[in-house]
């Protein structure tokens, strides 16, 4: 039993002082060495290393790419437009040295320090250029002197280095935007009421000329008919006379009876006529035979 406790005492101690000797720093990582407070050794390979237990302290930092989110800021174009700009830069530690002398290898020291520097540089940028170049037009160029201007100071006094700033949103302020959405509806308005009145004005040009072509058609179509009825009244009465010329009695007789049905018709009618009238012509010759 006491050759196992001291076994285990034994054990127990070595981890401390492995734990104590021994540390780890791995290919995501950087580090620095300190004895006593003092720097001894920086960037420090990654791998397995050791340390003089309560002389020597490690300082280990992540060395991958940072994302810092600035805060939004209030920046004037040139034309003197108030933006409210929100950004964010990516950085990661470029010389472990610098940035831990600069932020004595606090990370949220480095994003302060950061931002501030990421916000002058958007306030110089946005201040020699027009909202539209802001915006739209030289997006691509202002970000990327801000990246170069960003690093060129950084690298050197914080042992940094800046990958990439973005704009995530720029806005109007309150006051501005109210203004600017009543003027974009107004504009919108104008536009709608100019399309709806060129399209009335082409809607009667349509109408008016279906309607005239319309009344064409129809008067071909009047003129077409009475021309083919005059041909056929025509032809009845060229018919007509052929038939009444082969037997003119008879077609005196016939005529003479549609007068008598046309005369009799209604029974109240009351005619007065002289009895050799010639309208009794055909009744007399009856009554006579």
């Amino acid at each position: 039993m006491n050759n196992l406790m001291k076994t285990v005492i034994v054990l127990l101690v070595l981890l401390i002082g492995a734990n104590s000797t021994l540390y780890v720093v791995s290919e995501f990582e950087r580090g620095v060495k300190l004895q006593f407070g003092k720097l001894v050794e920086a960037d420090i390979e990654p791998g397995l290393h050791v340390k003089i237990p309560f002389v020597d302290n490690v300082r280990i930092f992540d060395a991958r790419i940072l994302t810092v989110d600035a805060q939004p800021a209030s920046f004037f174009t040139v034309e003197k437009k108030r933006l409210i700009v929100d950004s964010y830069a990516k950085w990661r530690i470029a010389n472990v040295e610098t940035y831990y002398k600069a932020t004595g290898g606090v990370e949220s020291v480095a994003h302060n320090r950061l931002a501030n520097r990421v916000n002058n540089g958007l306030r110089n940028q946005f201040g020699t250029r027009t909202l539209h170049e802001v915006v739209s037009g030289e997006r691509d160029l202002l970000m990327k002197n801000i990246t170069d201007e960003l690093n060129a100071s950084v690298l050197t006094s914080l042992g940094i280095e800046v990958v990439d700033v973005r704009v995530k949103r720029i806005d109007l302020p309150q006051e501005v935007s109210s203004q600017v959405f009543r003027r974009m509806t107004a504009e919108r308005d104008k536009e709608a009421r100019e399309l709806r009145s060129t399209g009335k004005e082409k809607a009667e040009k349509i109408r008016a000329s279906a309607d005239r072509e319309r009344t064409i058609e129809l008067a071909n179509a009047y003129r077409d008919a009475e021309e083919l009825r005059g041909e056929g009244d025509a032809k009845a009465a060229a018919v007509y006379a052929d038939a009444y010329q082969q037997d003119p009695e008879f077609y005196a007789f016939m005529r003479s009876l549609n007068a008598y049905k046309t005369s009799f018709a209604n029974k109240g009618d009351i005619m007065l006529v002289e009895p050799d009238s010639d309208f009794f012509k055909y009744l007399n010759q009856q009554r006579a035979q």
